[in-house]
């Protein structure tokens, strides 16, 4: 849940890492940390607050070297201190070590290492790693580093120096997401692409238990029994252009804003004519695993868990399929029962997250068929998988998602049609089907047109301290999505229900000081919306409702309309989250809230 970068090679390090840095900020920003060496000698320096703290420490820096290391942190073990962040060193400080994941054994090893006489300065379980790595050097950095990752349980990605073998990086993976950049005469590691995307888009992706030596003239990647690994160079497809605000004032606006070309990117090259074929080229080889599916469990957390439950509904409408959608933290811990003929999908924007790769590789224990739906292209989950649709939505920098969820409903419904296709079901429906999904990208645009009017709604609701969302159906995982944003970038507390739970409990919440967001679209459960409008009404709540255009109905029962254009039940909750979205960033903005890196949370959640 944090960042990673280093740098070796035939330029001036500093600015490169700090740049480098400087980009995975969202994935941790508590406190940031570099070492480097020069002239044989270690230096290091440490800030605890965003990035810019650590920058003004290099305010016109002379310094040459040409290898280091830097790391933005989010607190794991130890508040954040100077102390606390990485990157740690050993007893000597002739090594430095930055680290992302937790190290389970810590508190024994951490013993064993003091009766050798070793002497801590931090909370972290981190530095246990520079004094193993001291432990075991003589003069070759890498077979130090493979003695510690022996000894290690847990997750880590980790890049080391010393100045026992001075022109040399380290770096090694296990559960935690590491990448060689290639460059001209100049390799980089980190834990993000994006990171290196400014000096290389050709990359290396680090599998669990491979050691990656870096040094001027080459790279080498090793596992830990010390058997040379040769790894694909691959080409990362987005550019330095996506990751960039691009005149918006938030990534997360910038992000919600892509939504409608995000979509079409998403459906580029995969849906041709009115009735098909839908083409998932990353499901070609597993027809026949889909086609005997008898069950379908969907992990996933947060946001595509939500996404996770419009593909429940939306499965099981149209395929009459049993579908599980399960948290993937609980997952497995329960000893879940997989059948045979189970399909267990995974859903993660970064593919990376620890809980979901653990519930995969729970699940493939028991002879599963795994799938995923995530979007970054080599990812852990990608490949643990072997088999799922990719998004190629881009890079996702804000904290809080938004087009990874509405791209992810769109991937799962693309997915349910490709299945109705591999069933032959042919059929008018399909057909139905295709046209609206085509159509949702222009409905997007349309909502995003009217974004004023929701900063006018967020003005008059932005002190306020506590909000309900409900919907039915299909929109009830969309009242959740919507709360989450809210809590993830206001701080305020919200909370989603389906609409009909409202009278089992929340309703005890309601009075004029509680504003309560109703998705109430022209659907099936429109009628039943209407009476739990009445309900809230009726005890002095504030309504603001989420329509179909066209509702007039609603302008005399709700404090405020705000509506979008009709679509299919399936897909509506694409559409109904984008105002959400809005209500969130815009209550954030006027509340001074840090919006693309908000308190206590991280882009990736990569440990448990």
């Amino acid at each position: 849940m944090c960042g990673i970068v280093g740098y070796i090679g035939n330029r001036k390090a500093i600015n490169i890492l700090l740049n480098g840095i400087k980009r995975l900020e969202y994935r941790g920003y508590d406190s940031s940390g570099i070492a480097f060496i020069e002239d044989n000698k270690l230096y290091y320096e440490k800030a605890v607050g965003e990035v810019v703290e650590l920058e003004k420490k290099f305010n016109g820096n002379n310094f040459n070297t040409n290898i280091g290391i830097v790391h933005t942190r989010w607190a794991t073990h130890g508040v954040p201190t100077v102390e606390n962040a990485h990157p740690h060193t050993d007893c000597h400080s002739e090594i430095a070590v930055v680290h992302n994941g937790i190290i389970e054994n810590y508190d024994y090893l951490k013993s064993y290492l003091e009766e050798k006489g070793h002497i801590f300065k931090s909370q972290t379980d981190t530095e246990i790693l520079a004094h193993l790595i001291e432990e075991n050097l003589n003069n070759n950095l890498e077979n130090a580093v493979i003695a510690a990752m022996k000894m290690i349980e847990g997750t880590y990605g980790i890049a080391v120096i010393s100045t026992k073998d001075p022109d040399k990086i380290v770096a090694a993976r296990k559960g935690s997401p590491l990448i060689i950049g290639i460059g001209n005469q100049e390799y980089f590691i980190a834990s993000d692409v994006s990171a290196s995307l400014e000096y290389t888009r050709k990359v290396v992706y680090l599998d669990d238990h491979e050691v990656a030596i870096l040094t001027p003239d080459k790279y080498e990647i090793k596992t830990v029994e010390n058997i040379l690994s040769y790894k694909r160079v691959e080409e990362v497809l987005w550019n330095i252009d996506m990751i960039e605000k691009d005149g918006f004032q938030h990534f997360m606006l910038k992000e919600i804003h892509e939504q409608p070309q995000a979509l079409q990117n998403l459906m580029r090259g995969r849906v041709d004519g009115d009735k098909g074929p839908v083409k998932l080229g990353g499901l070609i080889n597993c027809e026949k695993d889909l086609l005997a599916a008898k069950r379908i469990v969907i992990v996933a957390c947060g946001t595509s868990w939500h996404a996770g439950l419009v593909g429940e509904y939306m499965l099981e409408e149209f395929l009459r399929l049993p579908v599980e959608v399960e948290y993937a933290s609980e997952f497995r811990y329960r000893n879940p029962v997989i059948e045979k003929n189970t399909i267990v999908m995974a859903i993660s924007q970064s593919g990376e997250t620890a809980d979901t790769l653990a519930a995969m590789r729970e699940a493939k224990g028991k002879e599963a068929k795994l799938l995923s739906v995530c979007n970054v292209v080599g990812s852990s989950i990608a490949r643990e998988a072997g088999a799922g649709i990719y998004l190629h939505i881009g890079p996702e920098i804000g904290v809080a998602s938004t087009k990874a969820f509405t791209a992810q409903v769109a991937a799962l419904y693309l997915f349910t049609l490709h299945m109705l296709l591999l069933k032959n079901k042919t059929s008018q429906v399909v057909s139905e089907m295709i046209n609206e999904i085509r159509s949702v990208p222009d409905k997007v645009k349309t909502i995003l047109d009217k974004e004023d009017e929701i900063r006018e709604i967020a003005n008059i609701y932005k002190d306020k301290n506590h909000a309900l969302y409900l919907g039915r159906g299909y929109n009830y995982p969309a009242a959740l999505e919507g709360a989450l944003k809210l809590k993830e970038i206001s701080y305020i507390h919200a909370e989603g229900y389906p609409a009909a739970e409202m009278k089992h409990g929340p309703i005890a919440l309601i009075d004029k000081n509680m504003p309560v967001i109703f998705i109430a679209t022209a659907d099936s459960t429109y009628g039943k919306i209407l009476n739990n409008i009445e309900e809230v009404k009726s005890r002095g709540g504030k309504v603001i409702a989420i329509a179909t255009e066209g509702d007039i109905q609603m302008k005399g029962k709700a404090d405020h309309v705000f509506y979008i254009p009709k679509t299919s039940d399936s897909l509506t909750p694409i559409l109904s989250v984008i105002p959400l979205q809005l209500l969130a960033y815009h209550i954030a903005v006027l509340r001074g809230c840090n919006i693309d890196k908000p308190r206590n949370l991280a882009k990736s959640v990569t440990v448990e």
